[in-house]
C-alpha cells in the first residue's frame, strides 16, 4: 500500500476513529486503527466491537492495500509531524513507513485481515436530523444518564418516535431529562436504548452545522449514525426503558416564573461552600414575589433574593445544587417556569410546549 494524504486530513480521520478504540482489551487488534486503500478511497476504521466509526478522507492511492496500525502510537505520529503531505507505505511484513518532509517513522502493523469490520447494517428508511439538532439533543440530555452499571438501561437514552416526534429522554434515577423535536416527515413507532458513550462520543465529532444532516437507521441491535463522510455504528442497549409518562404528567400546586441566567448564577454562587465531597442542599423559600435561596455549610452561610412570578402556595423545598446547574446550563430559554407539587415532590422545569422538560428530586434538610 502507498498513500498520500494532507496532515491535517490524516489527523482529522484518526481523531474521528479512535474515539472507538478500547481503553482496555484482550484482543490487541482492536487497539489498532484499519487503514483501507483497496477499494479506491482510503478509509480509516476503529471498531471496540461496542461502538465502530469508519471515516473517508481525501488523498491520492498510489498502491493499493491494507494495514493495521496501533491507534495510540499512530495518532501521536500523525499530530507531532508537520503541517504537510504524508506518505504512508508498508511493505508484505506489515510494516509502516509514514514520511513527511524530513521525518520518517518506521513501525510494525498487523494484518488488515484480522481486523474486526463493523457490521452490517441494512439501510432501510431513516430519520433525519441536522447535525447542530443532534448536537443540541446529546448535550441537552447526556448529563443526567447514570454513571455506573448497576443498572444498565440507566447509561443509555432513550429515542423514542413516534410518527413526526423524536423524544430522547435520560435519568439516573434522581432526574430526568426529556427534550423533544419535530420531525420533517412521520416515522413508523420505535423505541431504542443507545448508549450514553455512543452518543458522547458522536456529540464530540459532529460539527454542529445546522445544514448538514445526519441519517439515523435502526435494526433490532443497532443504531447507525451516517453524516459527512463518516459512519458510526452502536450496539443498542437491551431492556426495557423507565416508563416515565405517569411522572411527566403529575399535577403541582406552586407554579413560578424567573430569570434563568439569574437563579444559575445565584445557585453557583451557593457551590462556593461547599467542600469537595460534601453534600449540602440549596434551600429555595417560594413567597408571592421572592424566592430565597439559602446554602449553609462548615465553610459558611449565604442569603440571597430573587424576583419571581408566583402562582400558587408558597413552599421551602431543598435541592442538590448540581442537579439545578446541570439543567439551568442547556436551557437556551431566558425566561424559565418551574413547577412544584410540594417538598418532597419532583420539581419540573418546562417549557410551554414541553419541547424540555427537567425533573429534578428534592432533598432532605434541617431548617435553621
Amino acid at each position: 500500500m502507498k498513500i498520500v494524504c494532507s496532515k491535517s486530513n490524516l489527523l482529522n480521520g484518526v481523531n474521528i476513529v479512535s474515539k472507538a478504540v478500547p481503553s482496555k482489551t484482550t484482543m490487541s487488534i482492536l487497539e489498532c486503527i484499519l487503514i483501507d486503500a483497496s477499494k479506491g478511497e482510503i478509509k480509516l476504521t476503529a471498531n471496540d466491537m461496542e461502538l465502530g466509526i469508519e471515516t473517508v478522507i481525501e488523498g491520492e492511492i498510489l498502491e493499493k492495500g491494507i494495514i493495521a496500525l496501533d491507534a495510540k502510537i499512530f495518532l501521536e505520529m500523525v499530530r507531532k509531524l508537520p503541517d504537510n503531505d504524508v506518505t504512508i507505505e508498508t511493505d508484505p511484513t506489515y510494516k509502516a513507513t509514514i514520511t513527511c518532509e524530513k521525518a520518517k517513522f518506521n513501525i510494525v502493523g498487523k494484518s488488515g485481515e484480522d481486523f474486526s469490520y463493523l457490521p452490517q447494517i441494512e439501510r432501510s428508511e431513516s430519520i433525519i436530523v441536522s447535525q447542530f439538532t443532534l448536537k443540541e439533543i446529546i448535550r441537552q440530555t447526556i448529563f443526567s444518564i447514570a454513571d455506573n452499571f448497576t443498572n444498565k438501561i440507566l447509561t443509555g437514552e432513550l429515542f423514542e418516535i413516534n410518527e413526526d416526534v423524536l423524544k430522547v429522554v435520560s435519568s439516573d434515577g434522581l432526574r430526568v431529562s426529556l427534550r423533544k423535536i419535530h420531525l420533517k416527515n412521520s416515522y413508523p413507532a420505535k423505541k431504542v436504548i443507545v448508549p450514553g458513550k455512543t452518543l458522547s462520543e458522536i456529540s464530540k465529532i459532529l460539527t454542529g452545522d445546522v445544514e448538514s444532516d445526519v441519517n439515523i437507521f435502526f435494526t433490532d441491535k443497532h443504531i447507525l449514525f451516517e453524516f459527512d463522510k463518516t459512519t458510526v455504528v452502536s450496539r443498542l442497549i437491551e431492556g426495557e426503558y423507565l416508563k416515565i409518562d405517569n411522572i411527566l404528567s403529575a399535577d403541582y400546586e406552586t407554579k413560578l416564573q424567573l430569570n434563568k441566567k439569574e437563579f444559575l448564577s445565584c445557585i453557583d454562587r451557593s457551590t462556593l461552600l461547599i467542600k469537595e465531597g460534601d453534600k449540602k442542599p440549596i434551600i429555595l423559600n417560594i413567597l408571592d414575589d421572592v424566592m430565597e435561596l439559602k446554602m449553609n455549610s462548615i465553610v459558611g452561610s449565604l442569603d440571597e433574593e430573587i424576583d419571581i412570578t408566583k402562582t400558587g402556595k408558597d413552599l421551602m423545598i431543598g435541592f442538590d445544587p448540581k442537579f439545578l446547574i446541570d439543567a439551568l446550563k442547556v436551557i437556551d430559554d431566558e425566561e424559565i417556569e418551574i413547577k412544584l407539587l410540594n417538598s418532597k415532590a419532583p420539581c419540573f422545569i418546562k417549557d410551554d410546549e414541553e419541547n424540555y422538560i427537567y425533573l429534578i428530586l428534592p432533598v432532605t434538610f434541617n431548617t435553621i
